[in-house]
């Protein structure tokens, strides 16, 4: 690391390059984990309920086909061919295939490529931000975990306390040697953003008798919080306020949809997270001084 912190400055194009393709890469295993991570979930879930019921698991007598994020091998939907490596290279294979499976002709989702390039394009921007370093390590880190966070909160309305939690804990690990905030600061951020939406979680429900939010948005405000400090809290509900109006309103005016249509909140606090994690401080300051307070 030491190294490439070094060369940097003589090398930044190739860096950044390198660092663009690495999140090609970590795009496509993206596309893997939201995907699988849910219908994972799902299967134990099934199997726990079934063990509580005292009920015989299905296919019982049968050999448990084996499925988590690395077995069985990326297949086409359809014809269930398996994806050739070179079927599997980020962006490019979807361009040269035609975005259709190169046995069936099926068409292959636009979301794959679009993911893959999300990543890379985020970590580009993260290294050309930060630089090199072990700050852009970690911010890569939290990055892949926020879109993975992003897609499968919009596709099952789920935050899956297997990256919310981890996510936690490396915030508050990464800031014990103040790598963005002191340890002291993270701590409270953790404690404030899980407790900021809970309590308005509660609120909402004895008022209305209904659930606003899920368990996962507090977990996922307390890892931010974790990772930005307890000062990073207010702008990053205020920013995932305003996104979420704005894609809400959006949404329901193209899908005809009632406001009474359930609609995550996981990815507008982690676009405002990852926003507020670059720049919190400008916005902030450029608010103040436009307002006449600093």
């Amino acid at each position: 690391m030491q190294t490439l912190i070094e060369l940097y400055p003589f090398y930044p194009a190739l860096l950044i390059s390198g660092v663009v393709i690495l999140g090609l890469l970590v795009g496509s295993f993206l596309n893997v984990v939201i995907y699988r991570l849910p219908v994972m979930m799902e299967k134990e879930w099934q199997s726990e309920c079934r063990y509580i019921l005292e009920l015989a698991e299905v296919g019982a007598d049968e050999k448990p086909e084996k499925f988590n994020l690395a077995f069985p091998n990326s297949h086409c939907p359809n014809c269930k061919k398996e994806i050739k490596p070179w079927q599997n290279i980020p962006v490019i294979s979807y361009l040269l295939l035609k975005g259709k499976c190169a046995r069936c002709q099926n068409p292959i989702s636009l979301r794959y490529p679009i993911i893959e390039a999300v990543s890379g394009l985020l970590s580009g921007i993260l290294i050309w931000q930060l630089g090199m370093g072990y700050e852009l390590v970690a911010a890569l880190l939290l990055t892949w975990a926020l879109i993975a966070l992003t897609m499968i909160d919009a596709d099952t309305q789920l935050l899956p306390d297997q990256i919310t939690l981890p996510l936690l804990w490396l915030g508050l690990i990464c800031n014990a040697f103040g790598l963005y905030t002191s340890l002291e600061n993270a701590l409270w951020g953790a404690v404030f953003g899980y407790l900021s939406l809970w309590t308005v979680y509660w609120v909402f429900k004895l008022l209305t008798g209904k659930e606003g939010m899920g368990f996962g948005d507090f977990k996922l405000l307390a890892a931010l919080g974790a990772w930005m400090g307890w000062q990073s809290l207010p702008i990053i509900i205020l920013l995932s306020s305003l996104v979420g109006a704005i894609i809400g309103i959006a949404l329901m005016l193209l899908n005809n949809k009632g406001r009474d249509t359930a609609i995550p909140f996981g990815p507008y606090l982690a676009i405002a997270g990852w926003i507020a994690f670059l720049w919190g401080d400008h916005i902030t300051r450029s608010y103040l001084q436009f307002a006449g307070l600093q």
